[in-house]
């Protein structure tokens, strides 16, 4: 039996890979800030819950014992998480080395050291200490998730407007569809690569006003599809497409599928 060690392990991403290593038959230890109470729907029955931070590293020895392989879920978009970010990656590494981890395999964003912005910066800058740790690592770049145009377009219908970035295309990826590659990257047999990148896409590109018409169908808003062009970092990026990757596309869950399985949380 393995044992898997999930940083961010009540994420959207991490919770799932929690999820898939329970029924895996897996040893399973989630690691987060604050663990749910025992009775929460978020605690999963089969997996043990350790308190760690990264960005001090208390608590990371026990959370990490006995680990043979880690996989880094968290995410740090803001304040001290984001800018601790590739520190906190530094000190997961390094304690999951003292534990005797063979293997660590980390989430990241494709294209994410093409970008200034802020979030995939971080991500970037993660990336190159997996490189550098000495470990056998691999980083999983991924497209965007189906939930972040579902975010965006929810957060602007309250206001009756259905954001659209002017031509802006996506190539959006369901959350347990990369969880999935996650592990399979974690439980694969050794190939003597020391350090690797993958990248894995969403089943679809389309122009964001095409998913917005698909979001608004389901959900029913009476919001107006809007177009507006995206100043800075984020927008150079989608409009050089770096958040496509037309090569890698993964036969998984479409959007409109994500959609409908989602329908009564949209």
């Amino acid at each position: 039996m393995t044992r898997i060690c999930v940083a961010g392990g009540t994420g959207q991403v991490g919770s799932e890979v929690v999820r898939r290593a329970i029924a895996g038959g897996h040893d399973v230890a989630a690691i987060c800030r604050n663990p749910p109470p025992a009775g929460s729907p978020a605690r999963l029955a089969g997996a043990e819950y350790f308190s760690a931070d990264v960005t001090t590293g208390v608590g990371l020895a026990a959370a990490l014992a006995g680990a043979d392989v880690v996989i880094d879920c968290l995410e740090g978009r803001s304040g001290k998480a984001l800018k601790g970010f590739a520190d906190g990656g530094a000190r997961l590494l390094a304690a999951a080395q003292d534990a005797g981890a063979g293997r660590a395999v980390m989430l990241s964003i494709i294209n994410c050291d093409r970008s200034s912005f802020g979030y995939y910066a971080s991500k970037a800058a993660k990336e190159q200490v997996f490189e550098r740790s000495g470990m056998e690592t691999v980083v999983l770049r991924a497209t965007q998730f189906h939930s972040l145009l579902a975010t965006m377009f929810g957060a602007g219908s309250k206001l009756l407007i259905i954001p659209v970035v002017k031509g802006a295309r996506f190539q959006p990826i369901a959350p347990s569809d990369v969880a999935a590659a996650l592990l399979g990257a974690a439980l694969e047999p050794s190939a003597g690569v020391r350090h690797s990148v993958r990248t894995i896409g969403g089943p679809e590109i389309q122009g964001m006003d095409e998913f917005a018409r698909q979001w608004k169908a389901v959900n029913g808003s009476r919001g107006r599809l809007v177009q507006f062009p995206l100043p800075g970092a984020m927008g150079s990026y989608l409009r050089a497409g770096l958040n496509l990757v037309p090569e890698q596309r993964h036969a998984g869950e479409t959007f409109s599928g994500w959609l409908a399985k989602n329908a009564d949380s949209l």
